[in-house]
């Protein structure tokens, strides 16, 4: 940026050639860039065309640039050291060191990985490309396309959230209307409003140890203290929850994460009767509740609350795409009047244009048949990956967690550290995840756990992936 000033006894056209002289020197204007026409130049800085005809006139008598006819003036190259200036170089901006790197997948550097098990990751040709893009021109040529211009309901469009109310009485049993629905930008942006939403009651968050560690960062951030309850075959100890102090408990009763129990529905009575008891609310996270494969989906623990214990929280990400950071939250009836004073003034946090085509997809029947598809999909990879863990590890490991969701745990028998097998793994171009980092507790943690993704990797590229997993492990 150039700064003239107008109260400086130094003449406005040496200030303007000084700073054009230092930007060359410096390399910010480098051998070739043009300067801006003298008659631009002086309509931004506000001065005459002569000032600026003349500062440029003085670079060029320099060597500092050369007027080509039809070119303008041209910066001409500039040993270094040559000239030693008696001024303070404008400060370089450093840029994080992460922004200097070469993209990953460039083409002179190849990838680190050959096989990456990702968890949360999906393979990008299970996305219906063709749907979506057809759907978008009807979203836009709609009569409803002139919301595009307007700011919309903070909790999300209405139609959209009577689809959605559909769709979770039919497959999750919950009984809602639309006005209880709120529309985020996935699971980040739903927490962060319950952070706000429930801060003036007890601030202690009471979460299943392990547990998904982003929902303890997030209200760790918020100023609330996190009590880590273990978790059992029936999913989190009910003793333990009943003598913390938390009357605030975040469950994934339908898969736990990353463990991968289902919580009986004894256990799901008796914490809405914790609830009920204690004047207690438990945010149920049902992320992955359409990915089942042996069992049908079980109700959501909202379902059989009749108290209004229960926030629901769902998400398009681990079915549909993590890309359109869409999900959605279904709050008790006596939470609205608090919602819509705290958060009055709040607008949708998800684009009208996303939300509409949504609308449209699962209205058209696209969605529920779309879920029969990717479960057929991910049901065939998990089957694929258990039968080639089997046949290549045998007794060596343990697999846990393996009748839902996009991944599974391996438990190594032999009591291997994970730090040891990710960097095992890794000298034979597989990534795999460590889990240690889902303990709150850590001395608890279980320190032969590898988790391994599988819905971003296609059953070709499991089965080579495992195969080289099984050489690096076991030789």
């Amino acid at each position: 940026m150039i700064y003239l000033d107008s109260e400086s006894e130094e003449p406005l056209y040496k200030q303007l050639y000084g700073q054009l002289k230092h930007k060359i020197i410096d390399g910010e204007y480098p051998k070739g860039k043009r300067l801006s026409a003298t008659r631009e130049m002086a309509k931004t800085l506000c001065i005459g065309r002569n000032t600026v005809e003349a500062a440029y006139g003085q670079l060029c008598v320099e060597g500092y640039v050369t007027s080509r006819q039809g070119s303008g003036y041209v910066v001409q190259d500039i040993l270094d050291g040559i000239l030693d200036y008696p001024y303070k170089s404008v400060a370089k901006i450093e840029l994080p060191a992460i922004q200097n790197e070469k993209p990953r997948h460039s083409p002179d550097k190849p990838p680190a990985y050959k096989f990456d098990f990702q968890y949360g990751n999906l393979s990008p040709h299970n996305f219906p490309r063709a749907i979506w893009r057809r759907l978008t021109a009807d979203a836009l040529i709609s009569l409803d396309s002139k919301n595009i211009s307007v700011y919309g309901d903070k909790q999300g469009e209405y139609a959209l959230r009577y689809e959605i109310v559909q769709y979770l009485h039919e497959s999750r049993g919950i009984n809602c209307v639309p006005e209880q629905v709120v529309l985020c930008s996935g699971h980040q942006d739903a927490l962060g409003i319950f952070c706000v939403l429930l801060a003036d009651g007890n601030r202690t968050l009471a979460i299943e140890d392990p547990g998904y560690d982003f929902t303890r960062i997030i209200f760790e951030n918020n100023g609330y203290t996190i009590a880590p309850v273990p978790v059992d075959d029936c999913g989190i100890r009910l003793d333990e929850l009943g003598s913390s102090s938390a009357k605030l408990v975040y469950t994934t009763p339908s898969h736990q994460f990353p463990l991968g129990m289902v919580m009986p529905i004894g256990h799901r009575m008796k914490l809405l009767q914790w609830a009920e008891q204690t004047g207690g609310i438990i945010i149920e996270d049902d992320y992955d509740s359409e990915l089942r494969y042996h069992t049908r989906p079980i109700p959501a623990l909202q379902s059989i609350d009749r108290h209004g214990s229960v926030i629901y929280l769902g998400t398009f990400s681990k079915a549909l795409s993590p890309g359109l950071r869409m999900g959605y939250f279904v709050l008790p009836e006596w939470l609205l009047p608090k919602y819509h004073d705290i958060f009055k003034r709040y607008k949708s946090s998800v684009p009208w244009i996303q939300q509409q085509i949504m609308n449209l997809y699962i209205a058209g029947g696209h969605w529920e048949r779309y879920l029969r598809k990717y479960c057929l999909a991910n049901k065939k990879k998990r089957d694929i990956l258990i039968h080639i863990i089997q046949e290549e590890m045998g007794n060596n490991v343990r697999i846990l967690g393996d009748n839902a969701g996009l991944h599974i745990l391996l438990d190594f028998l032999d009591g291997e550290s994970q730090e040891s097998l990710i960097e095992q793994a890794r000298a034979y171009q597989v990534k795999v995840y460590p889990t240690r980092h889902l303990w709150h507790q850590q001395e608890n943690a279980m320190e032969n756990l590898i988790m391994v993704g599988f819905s971003g990797l296609t059953e070709k590229a499991i089965v080579e992936g495992v195969k080289l997993l099984r050489q690096a492990w076991l030789g």
